[in-house]
């Protein structure tokens, strides 16, 4: 059972056309630039002292279907303008909708009147002028954009051919909570009064199927997804169709377990979990409010020695790739853990201010990780993660938001496999795994070769030494 790995095609040219026919959009740059110039001026002459403003646009189709039926079609097209305003060291923010000059008038007015009636806070201002992205760096293209000229009939039919190729798979895919097809872009420009103007548009596609395994007590459900930056580079829908139905037949007769204390290993989507409770505990809002059991983890090892976090803003069509963070600040490529070490942590120009640090250029969070151990062979696949699990659990399921992140207490509903001597023994449900997400940490064994991208994380199925597996 192995994931279906998108196929690269050709690309399209990534470049952001201003003319709003060409791209999809109904707004082009030139016309951003107009609004977040406006919003900008009406601030200054109404006093403040600093101010920055960003304009958006988001546009897409959504399309679900399910039994052979189509569901529902959803088109949706959003903008917004969000304006922050300092009146000394006084912050204030409002947005709006509504691109009228008199609307834009209001709204920058909202955000003065608010900034002049909030408390003065030492650390609330932009970004220093020495953070700010160089030009030449702004205008970077990382291959983001590629609109999907689908229409709903298309997109219709690639959501039937997904959903029957799972329930094709076998006579016990019995039933199906649905596919799906989404095709989304956006584009923004934002600007400061510290010498910060830049934008640039991204788009974000997938493809989804949920299919259910067996009848009555022994009724199992699972679902598979692709999402790329480029259609192109989707999963095929007979791909994503059949492993999703191999993923739910493979949970059919699960049973129960006694409680024990064994091995975990985290199938990889599920390690990407782990990777965001880490820079979660890393991040600038947790330390400053002393809510992380990382506190105070600089030049301190968190992991084993083998283990590295690379974080890299600059990869192509990468779900976290952006050529400056949320305040136009610089980004750059760095190692966040080396050899099990903190190098840095997440930080926007603020937290790093409450922290006497300097910002990471993390405002609006973290860019493209890749989480590895230095053990890690080519042949690491899920199989040879399996024997090096040898007896123990492995999760391919958590529910529930069981996490402390102040304390790093664990506790996760789960289901997935009981392995016994590296091989896959029977499914297994209704159980809970625990631990601490320090010790969790701490006691990776392995990382395995089988990496996958979930959002801006890419890692593979990680072993834990030991955590209590709570059953029966």
């Amino acid at each position: 059972m192995k994931n279906p790995q998108p196929t690269p095609k050709t690309a399209l040219n990534g470049a952001l056309t201003t003319k709003p026919a060409d791209s999809g959009f109904a707004f082009s740059r030139p016309f951003f630039e107009i609004l977040v110039d406006k919003a900008l001026a009406h601030a200054k002459k109404l006093g403040a002292t600093d101010a920055g403003a960003e304009v958006s646009e988001g546009c897409g189709l959504s399309v679900s279907v399910r039994n052979g039926e189509l569901e529902n079609v959803e088109r949706n097209r959003d903008k917004s303008l969000g304006v922050t305003v300092y009146v000394g060291q006084r912050r204030g923010n409002a947005s709006t909708s509504d691109f009228s000059d008199e609307a834009i008038a209001q709204t920058v007015a909202a955000a003065y009147d608010i900034a002049r009636f909030t408390a003065e806070d030492p650390f609330a201002s932009l970004p220093d002028i020495k953070d700010i992205a160089p030009v030449a760096d702004r205008g970077r293209d990382l291959d983001l954009f590629f609109p999907w000229a689908i229409t709903s009939e298309e997109a219709m039919r690639l959501a039937l051919e997904c959903e029957a190729a799972a329930l094709g798979t076998s006579k016990r895919i019995t039933n199906s909570e649905g596919a799906a097809v989404s095709a989304q872009q956006s584009h923004f420009f934002s600007a400061h009064t510290h010498g910060f103007s830049g934008g640039y548009a991204s788009s974000r596609h997938s493809m989804s199927v949920s299919p259910i395994a067996g009848k009555g007590r022994d009724m199992q459900r699972d679902s598979w997804y692709s999402s790329m930056r480029h259609p192109d580079e989707l999963a095929t829908p007979q791909a994503i169709g059949r492993y999703a139905a191999e993923r739910a037949l493979s949970r059919l007769k699960a049973r129960k377990i006694a409680t024990v204390e064994c091995p975990v290993l985290f199938e990889s989507p599920l390690a990407a979990g782990l990777v965001g409770g880490l820079v979660q505990a890393l991040s600038g809002g947790a330390l400053y409010r002393k809510s992380t059991f990382l506190l105070d983890s600089l030049d301190k090892m968190v992991l084993p020695r083998h283990i590295d976090l690379a974080e890299d803003p600059f990869v192509m069509r990468g779900k976290g790739s952006s050529p400056f963070d949320g305040e136009g600040v610089s980004v750059k490529a760095r190692k966040v853990i080396d050899g099990g070490r903190v190098q840095g942590y997440f930080l926007s120009s603020y937290s790093a201010r409450k922290l006497g640090m300097q910002t990471t250029g993390n405002s609006g969070g973290s860019h493209n990780l890749i989480f590895s151990s230095r053990r890690t062979k080519p042949g690491d696949d899920l199989d040879a993660m399996l024997q090096k699990l040898g007896t123990g659990l492995f999760v391919t399921e958590l529910m529930g938001q069981g996490v402390n992140y102040v304390t790093g207490d664990y506790s996760r509903g789960s289901s997935g496999f009981w392995v016994e001597k590296g091989r896959i023994a029977y499914p297994v449900h209704e159980i809970t795994i625990a631990g601490n997400m320090k010790a969790m940490l701490k006691g990776i064994e392995a990382v395995g070769a089988d990496t996958y991208n979930y959002g801006a994380k890419t890692v593979g199925s990680i072993l834990i030494n030991r955590m209590k597996v709570a059953g029966s």
